[in-house]
């Protein structure tokens, strides 16, 4: 009988800096798990749920997990605007390129549109990174050192980079949420069935087909983290290889 792995690549990209050990600093994914799984179980009477009230709330990244994040956190009344959103690239507003008879657009996402709602304001920040997370004596996170960074580009690769600018401020927290991506598949999962990886940590392949007999892969254990609809596209078309390798052909 054939395997297929197609759960979530969800390995989360961490932070080096000091101070990372401090208590209040996890990843965006466990926070919202562990608010939804507190909601579902118990409607929050178990109090496992990362709680955010009348807390001040960095969001570290961006994308739909650091939304989410925004989102959870104001619901869960945190005090500040709208959960101080930290991000490293440039506003997408303004890197866009150019398209003839359109104008470059800003996307605002249901956390920040409630936050705005709320607070008054955007709570993005963008060209900046954590430098350092500080803590108390107990070891509990009291803010964290924003590094603001600028475009750089190399002249001999042509490749543009951030760069720190030199100019620094602090931002008092008690929670900190990092959501910088991905870096590919649980190891558990790639040694439970001794697959071999790519160079970005997904489960590498030759027509959903893995190095090792009767195992297959699609979603985002192939493609890294995406969308729903790739998972429901890979599924199917994963479906069809199984099929073709008991069958000898496939239908699907």
């Amino acid at each position: 009988m054939p395997w297929v792995l197609c759960c979530g690549a969800k390995k989360a990209r961490d932070l080096n800096v000091p101070g990372r050990d401090a208590n209040g600093v996890h990843f965006a994914v466990d926070y919202l798990t562990s608010v939804t799984k507190s909601l579902l179980d118990s409607k929050f009477a178990d109090g496992r749920a990362i709680d955010a009230k009348g807390k001040n709330v960095l969001v570290i990244g961006g994308g739909d997990t650091g939304n989410d994040c925004q989102g959870t956190a104001l619901r869960q009344a945190a005090p500040t605007d709208g959960a101080g959103n930290d991000a490293a690239a440039p506003c997408r507003a303004h890197r866009r390129k150019p398209v003839a008879g359109v104008a470059p657009v800003l996307k605002v996402d249901y956390g920040q549109t409630e936050c705005i709602a709320k607070f008054g304001k955007d709570p993005r920040v963008y060209q900046t990174t954590v430098k350092e997370f500080l803590k108390d004596e107990a070891g509990n996170l009291t803010g964290a050192v924003i590094s603001c960074l600028k475009p750089e580009r190399d002249p001999e690769t042509g490749r543009t980079s951030m760069v720190p600018t030199g100019k620094e401020f602090t931002y008092d927290c008690q929670l900190a949420f990092i959501a910088a991506g991905f870096t590919g598949c649980e190891n558990y999962t790639a040694d439970a069935f001794g697959v071999e990886l790519t160079a970005r940590g997904n489960v590498a392949d030759h027509s959903f087909k893995t190095n090792v007999d009767k195992v297959f892969v699609c979603g985002d254990m192939r493609r890294g983290q995406s969308l729903v609809v790739w998972g429901l596209r890979e599924g199917r078309d994963c479906a069809a290889e199984v099929d073709r390798y008991l069958m000898g052909y496939t239908n699907l």
